[in-house]
């Protein structure tokens, strides 16, 4: 169960983070839609709300959100390759690669 309220948080994160990109850009000649405003904060609440549950479950903290945080660098990075054609580079690459390492020995040296 811990394990999917924290998915729950990274989703809801990375998609208010989306959503942000979208609020605060606009077509040339057009004024950004301040609608998706709506979705950041819904998607920011829902994604603290579901990080408490993760913690009130019995996760550690470090372990927590450093796992929120890898998947939600990769995450936020690739869709916004996809949906916003941002660049991808392989140094964001191996950064990512590296950040996805720190949190496996941060999750390794907890259980310790």
């Amino acid at each position: 169960m811990m394990f999917l309220t924290l998915a729950i948080a990274i989703v809801t994160e990375v998609s208010a983070s989306l959503s942000l990109r979208v609020a605060t850009t606009a077509a040339p000649g057009k004024r950004p839609n301040r609608l998706w405003f709506v979705a950041v904060v819904v998607g920011y609440l829902t994604a603290f709300v579901m990080l408490s549950l993760t913690l009130s479950l019995g996760m550690a903290l470090g372990v927590a959100y450093g796992i929120w945080a890898a998947i939600g660098v990769a995450l936020t990075a690739v869709m916004s390759r996809v949906l916003f054609k941002e660049p991808l580079t392989w140094v964001m690459g191996a950064g990512i690669a590296l950040i996805g390492a720190g949190v496996l020995l941060v999750e390794l040296g907890a259980q310790h």
